[in-house]
């Protein structure tokens, strides 16, 4: 099993969810929406273990498997247990699955228990159509996920959370790739209509989860999964029929890229999420990373934000990986890596402009939206996040960066262009 992890980022800016007394429906996609709520009683250290692993049951892509709920513990328990109901400590999991003879797609959401401890309801188990193809991605609320269970279960499901012993961090997949190439092959075939992005409130296209106005130094990564949690941290899927049973649970979200466009800046801008029927709970239209990343490749004009050689998630050691930064594209269906296209300073470059040019235009659409954090306007919100990516990626003051991709040499215009945005932030916050 890898036993080197990355080391634990602080990452304030990226998307926060909180436990939730319940489930808010946002228009016909009945998507989650996190609100505070009297935490559980699940014991809590002063800083939870940011390292936990997810076990797989085995077979993983059938029905069967599906419906077996992952099982979540401590990677190392000398430094405290894992609990699923502990907000930075929450695994997630998701499946998008695909109907080769149709091209239909559908989403299901697999439950994430607490080793040693039942559902607080019996898993759906989903009908498959024939021939399915399954693809499963997992997002964290923590730090780094080591994805375990039995040899059998995870080349089962092909899955993969990292390059060698140097993990991904807060994210893995199963079968991605298979599934973004059945997938597409359907999209060509005419079999699969992937609709367009469609026109937001401000006459541009709507943004997708490869628009520099979303993404930050981590981009397409975690899920749109969310759970039900009991007063004493049991987990259940997040249905109609398991709120009324389970009487008022709590929610459980991930901190998630997808979701933040989905529940917040698409109703913002006046834009409709990519949905598909859940399995789950009775085909009730639900959105997935998997449908994000498809409608973003299908539709999303240059220029086109692409997993960079600097993401904090494809390094080893430190340092950039093409083979690390090309296997984590394929499972979010991105072409290999072209090492001047996917640049860490062109990526910089597009987030100065392309990026604060939309929040620029669209702030008197976002400052009073709701966000993520309660009491944060989502103007606010995004700025915050987009600044904290210019940082972390060092494209605020390249010659002081400890980026390993930072120039020894800056280019002047990179660092006027860097202090620029840095005001330009500033000034769409304060003003």
């Amino acid at each position: 099993m890898p036993d080197a992890r990355p080391r634990h980022r602080q990452r304030p800016w990226k998307l926060k969810v909180t436990v939730a007394v319940a489930a808010a429906s946002l228009g016909a996609v009945g998507i989650a929406v996190a609100a505070p709520r009297t935490p559980a009683p699940t014991p809590v250290t002063a800083t939870p273990n940011p390292g936990c692993t997810l076990k797989v049951p085995e077979d993983p892509l059938s029905a069967r498997g599906l419906a077996t709920p992952y099982r979540l513990g401590a990677t190392d328990p000398r430094s405290g247990a894992c609990h699923e109901s502990v907000d930075a400590q929450g695994a997630f999991v998701e499946a998008t699955i695909l109907d080769p003879a149709t091209g239909a797609l559908s989403v299901y959401h697999p439950l994430v228990v607490d080793e040693g401890r039942a559902p607080a309801a019996p898993p759906v188990v989903p009908a498959l159509p024939r021939g399915a193809v399954v693809g499963l991605w997992f997002g964290f609320n923590g730090d780094t996920l080591t994805l375990g269970g039995s040899p059998a279960a995870l080349r089962a499901g092909r899955c993969v959370n990292g390059l060698g012993r140097s993990l991904f961090g807060q994210v893995g997949f199963c079968d991605a790739q298979a599934f973004f190439d059945a997938a597409n092959a359907a999209a060509s075939a005419g079999k699969l209509r992937i609709p367009p992005l469609g026109r937001a409130k401000d006459g541009r296209a709507c943004p997708s989860v490869r628009d520099f106005s979303l993404v930050d130094q981590d981009q397409s990564d975690n899920v749109t999964t969310t759970y039900l949690a009991t007063p004493d941290g049991r987990t259940a899927q997040a249905t109609t029929a398991n709120s009324r049973a389970l009487g008022k649970p709590g929610v459980l979200a991930n901190g998630s890229d997808n979701r933040l466009l989905d529940a917040f800046v698409d109703p913002a801008l006046g834009c409709t999420p990519f949905t598909a029927p859940d399995l789950t709970d009775r085909g009730r239209p639900t959105t997935s990373l998997a449908l994000n990343e498809l409608q973003a490749a299908a539709g999303q004009r240059a220029p086109v934000a692409l997993v960079p050689q600097g993401d904090p998630m494809t390094l080893v050691d430190g340092k950039p990986s093409v083979a690390k930064a090309n296997l984590y594209r394929a499972g979010v269906d991105q072409p290999p890596l072209d090492r001047r296209a996917g640049s860490t300073r062109s990526y910089c470059r597009n987030l100065r402009t392309a990026g604060l040019d939309r929040l620029t235009a669209d702030r008197r659409l976002l400052r009073t939206a709701p966000s993520p954090d309660d009491g944060v306007g989502l103007l606010k919100f995004l700025t915050d996040r987009l600044q904290g990516s210019l940082q972390q990626l060092g494209c605020t003051h390249p010659a002081a960066s400890a980026h390993p991709e930072a120039a020894a040499e800056p280019d002047p215009a990179d660092q006027a262009a860097a202090s620029a945005a840095v005001r330009t932030l500033d000034t769409l916050k304060n003003g």
